[in-house]
């Protein structure tokens, strides 16, 4: 891969490489475990995306924080042992292309299909991640059927935002979908979301716009090629049994993932290829 001058791949002191870019308009930093961004900053603007200080940055395991790219299944997956969310976010991915310009730089990735195991995806196929640079940061997640035969997958970009207080933060833009949590719904969405307990909401027949409205300003996430999405904070409890996570963190993050999931799921067909697109700024 040929490298912008902008763009630099370094190591994180545990041995993990990482793609940095110093651009004009962000900063940003993408490790190649899990094709993962951790890091966005538009130029004098706040960073827009959360990661764990307790997070260590070990090989084979996910990252907490940033956008872990759940594929080709969200959550748990029905056969017991399964990694949860998949393959993708643990796996080592390739370095593909950097083009950068005035307006923008642009990294691809892709995961080697060679490397996966066929018993978790016995289908062939490609995964390209395309992380897109300006003073907002779009990722375009695309699969390509390349077999004989269709084959189904459920997905989700899962964003970490930060905040300085939850108890202070709220989501608008939700109102209408229908939402499951805790395996029971589905429930109307008649009002702003507002955090003061566990939340782990999927939702369905979602607005493809939401506005995520914190102490800071507010954050715009714009969705493409979803009707789905996921919002969820795990609060007190949940967060002293979850790894890499501070006890206090709750309060300090949320996550709105763009998803393909429940009746929301893909069908690609011979050939096909599908892309799940989210977009995040601060609003003007």
């Amino acid at each position: 891969m040929k490298l912008s001058p902008s763009v630099s791949i370094e190591q994180s002191n545990t041995g993990l490489e990482f793609i940095k870019v110093a651009g004009s308009r962000c900063d940003a930093k993408i490790f190649l475990q899990g094709g993962q961004i951790t890091e966005f900053i538009p130029k004098n603007k706040k960073p827009l995306i959360w990661v764990s200080k307790n997070e260590t940055y070990q090989e084979g395991a996910s990252i907490r924080g940033g956008i872990p790219i759940c594929w080709p299944w969200f959550g748990t997956h029905k056969n017991d042992g399964w990694p949860a969310h998949g393959i993708a976010r643990t796996s080592l991915w390739q370095a593909d292309e950097v083009h950068e310009s005035d307006e923008q730089i642009t990294i691809s990735l892709k995961l080697p299909m060679k490397l996966v195991n066929t018993e978790y995806w016995p289908h062939q196929s490609a995964l390209i991640v395309e992380f897109v640079l300006t003073d907002k940061l779009q990722v375009r997640l695309t699969t390509t059927n390349l077999s004989n035969a269709a084959f189904s997958y459920t997905q989700a970009l899962h964003t970490y935002f930060p905040t300085s207080d939850i108890k202070s933060t709220f989501v608008d833009g939700l109102q209408g979908s229908q939402y499951i949590e805790f395996g029971e719904g589905p429930f109307a969405q008649g009002e702003q979301v507002k955090f003061a307990r566990e939340t782990d909401m999927v939702y369905t027949e979602a607005g493809s716009s939401q506005n995520i409205h914190t102490p800071e300003g507010v954050i715009n996430v714009s969705r493409e090629n979803s009707s789905s999405c996921v919002l969820w904070n795990p609060w007190i409890e949940k967060s002293k049994r979850l790894s890499n996570f501070a006890d206090d963190e709750y309060l300090t993050m949320l996550c709105l993932e763009a998803a393909n999931v429940l009746a929301d799921e893909v069908t690609l067909e011979p050939k096909q290829s599908h892309t799940l697109v989210t977009t995040i700024s601060w609003a003007d």
